[in-house]
């Protein structure tokens, strides 16, 4: 059964600190200026980098929108991607990928892709449609899988067959190094750029051992690596100059990123990276770039203690253009190009996890300006955003739900 929520927010104030960028990567108005959405106690005393780098200021909606749970059949959904027709493509933790329309079916589980090890964080992860998938029905997705020495992150791609019933000539491309017993910090989002290579962010498997990996120019463990559809480096990934660095390295020093988007007008690619205790990330991605972590870090260990020598800059290392402290838990996320809420054009809408919202970030010349916690009220764990082909916003949650966000008809 449907669930509509009816969100109404008005104001008469009107957001007129922040103006267009010549890429027009934020409207003029995103909204209503409020103080900060996050109030909570900080787990540190951390100095933010700049202005502007964790509790902005928040904005809200004036244009009056609805949620729609359109179904709570799914079971632990991971990642979930439009197909040209309007329904929806949906990653299932435990390994099966189904077919969701807007009206609410869900088809039986989609057969034929390897198996999943679904201990703990594993599973079926984060998919992404091959650009020509209306006429080659090729899909891409991340999982993990048990291996000899433990569990890695792998890619693989299939052809969904005619009868959508199964995963045709099922191939992984691409496998992380080295494996680990570990069953945590998978990373696992995939996408497609502008110029047709693939996108894959990987975790650092969160045990102590492998934690400076994720600073080893030798292993995939925490990066954003770069790879063609057969799963090669891409021709023009960056050179490091580390010995023995891996090709197929575009970006350093992560610790469990689970999302990424295009920026609409850019083309640049955008993460998401859960911190420790304190310290999730917004990165803005360059590549070649190192990113930090467990070098430099906004967050402390879960115990309280902390982490490395307690630095938060160092030359070399780069900034997230945002984080959180107390975490959000941010996953899955996508850029609005819809045109039916102005406020939200080309503005940034991530799952919250731990935080049980949807995070909205209004951003521009690549800064965040403004926060939004929208359907907060649902208390659930939202893993994955995507847009449909109507413009509306569709969500996944842990808890089996695929949520419609849409202005109010």
């Amino acid at each position: 059964m449907k669930k509509t929520t009816y969100i109404t927010l008005f104001s008469t104030a009107i957001f007129t600190l922040f103006s267009c960028s010549n890429d027009k990567d934020t409207p003029t108005d995103p909204g209503t200026v409020t103080d900060p959405v996050e109030s909570g106690t900080p787990n540190t005393k951390y100095t933010p980098a700049f202005s502007g780098q964790t509790r902005i200021n928040g904005v809200t909606t004036n244009t009056e929108f609805q949620s729609t749970v359109i179904t709570s059949a799914l079971v632990s959904p991971w990642g979930v991607k439009t197909l040209p027709d309007g329904r929806l493509l949906v990653t299932e933790k435990g390994g099966t990928f189904r077919i969701v329309k807007v009206t609410g079916e869900v088809s039986a589980p989609i057969t034929g892709a390897p198996a999943v090890n679904s201990a703990n964080q594993g599973g079926l992860l984060g998919l992404t449609l091959d650009p020509d998938f209306a006429t080659n029905k090729m899909i891409y997705w991340v999982f993990s899988e048990a291996v000899a020495g433990g569990n890695i992150s792998s890619v693989a791609k299939g052809k969904l067959a005619a009868d959508e019933k199964t995963i045709e000539g099922a191939t992984v491309i691409y496998r992380t190094t080295p494996a680990n017993a570990s069953a945590l910090h998978y990373g696992g989002r995939i996408l497609f750029d502008r110029s047709g290579n693939l996108v894959v962010s990987t975790g650092e498997r969160s045990v102590l051992e492998t934690r400076p990996l994720a600073q080893s120019y030798t292993s995939s463990l925490g990066k954003v690596i770069r790879i063609t559809k057969e799963g090669q480096p891409a021709g023009d990934n960056p050179r490091f100059t580390q010995a023995g660095a891996l090709p197929e390295l575009f970006t350093v020093g992560h610790r469990n990123p689970q999302g990424l988007a295009l920026h609409p007008g850019t083309g640049d690619i955008w993460l998401s990276e859960h911190g420790p205790r304190g310290g999730d990330e917004i990165n803005h991605l360059k590549a070649g770039s190192n990113y930090g972590w467990p070098t430099i870090t906004y967050g402390i260990e879960y115990s309280g203690e902390v982490i490395g020598d307690a630095i938060q800059q160092k030359e070399g290392l780069e900034q997230p253009v945002y984080y959180w402290d107390p975490v959000v838990s941010p996953s899955g996320m996508t850029f609005y190009t819809g045109n039916r809420v102005p406020e939200w054009e080309n503005n940034l809408f991530i799952g919250s996890l731990s935080a049980s919202h949807i995070i909205r970030l209004a951003i521009s010349n690549n800064k965040v300006i403004g926060e939004e916690r929208l359907l907060a009220s649902e208390n659930q764990r939202f893993r994955d955003i995507t847009q449909g082909s109507d413009g509306a916003l569709y969500a996944v949650t842990d808890q089996g739900r695929l949520y419609k966000i849409d202005k109010k008809n």
